[in-house]
């Protein structure tokens, strides 16, 4: 059975909205791993288990790998290798809350990369939705009142930007790419990335067990695999603008995980910012037709004047 480009859109976006979850309570499982191992041999630890789970899963695609596979797949694993690096040193010195919030602002970026990189203008929805977004973000994750940056906030910045990069990437090779391969060539360069600055910069601390391994775990199967090769898959289908305001749903997941696994309150000024974050998600989602709808409306209206 064939699906409706529509259809393909809407299936798209609901499993963007699972990788939004699972990235979420990623953070609570990044922190609670990084009092085990050090930044790099996380990393490592993390893309080098998912590269080699997903290179026995999807074996029979090797073979079909080519050079044009290689160079997408590096270019968006330097993107992502630049962004983990930055937001997991950031996270040293930063709080999971506060860090989700800052991580989230390349939903701001991603319009402004788009339409600076390809001359089309996303539409003024894109970028109303995206403020909106950022302030429920911000009502969400920062609770301390006045925002101090510090160099975790810093490095955090930093990784938005190049999470946006990533995300342009993506779009950008996907519609003509295998999608597990992509996930796989990327995930791999994230770990071959990772392992020298790990030799040259961290001590091996080695596995001592305990619940940092379960995290590793955690983020290697749904954070890594599941969500990058969903992530992948759905850009096909829908862009990359689109992509940026859904995966901003994370930080509601990650304040929701905060305070189911770390008994955090759930104040009415975090209410009001997962309420601005649907209403940023409604528009992006629903906001498009209506202007088509209303647009119709007043022509139809003025042609019978």
């Amino acid at each position: 059975m064939r699906l409706s480009p529509s259809l393909k859109t809407v299936i798209a976006d609901i499993s963007l909205v699972f990788v939004a979850l699972f990235w979420g309570i990623g953070f609570v499982a990044m922190k609670d791993a990084l009092d085990t191992f050090p930044t790099f041999w996380l990393l490592t630890l993390r893309f080098g288990s998912a590269a080699l789970l997903m290179g026995i899963l999807f074996r029979r695609r090797l073979a079909a790998i080519t050079k044009e596979d290689i160079r997408a797949g590096a270019i968006i694993g330097v993107f992502l290798f630049l962004g983990f690096a930055t937001q997991t040193l950031g996270l040293n010195y930063t709080t999971p809350g506060k860090q989700a919030f800052l991580t989230a602002t390349y939903v701001v970026i991603v319009p402004f990369l788009s339409w600076g990189l390809r001359r089309i203008f996303p539409g003024a929805l894109s970028f109303f939705a995206s403020f909106i977004c950022l302030v429920g973000m911000g009502m969400l994750t920062l609770q301390e009142g006045v925002l101090s940056i510090g160099k975790g906030d810093t490095l955090t910045l930093v990784c938005a930007f190049f999470f946006a990069c990533q995300l342009i990437a993506i779009e950008y090779f996907a519609a003509k790419k295998d999608p597990m391969i992509l996930t796989l060539l990327q995930i791999l360069m994230v770990c071959l990335l990772s392992l020298p600055a790990a030799l040259f910069f961290e001590t091996w601390p080695g596995f001592q067990g305990g619940s940092g391994l379960w995290s590793i775990a955690y983020t290697v199967v749904f954070c890594t695999i599941f969500a990058f090769a969903v992530q992948n898959t759905a850009q096909k289908f829908t862009p990359s603008t689109h992509t940026a305001i859904l995966l901003s749903l994370e930080s509601v997941f990650g304040a929701l995980s905060g305070i189911y696994f770390l008994g955090e309150v759930f104040t009415p000024r975090m209410a009001a910012g997962c309420a601005l974050i649907f209403v940023a998600v409604l528009l992006t989602e629903a906001g498009p037709s209506l202007v088509r709808s209303v647009s119709l409306r007043v022509a139809a209206a003025r042609e019978k004047a």
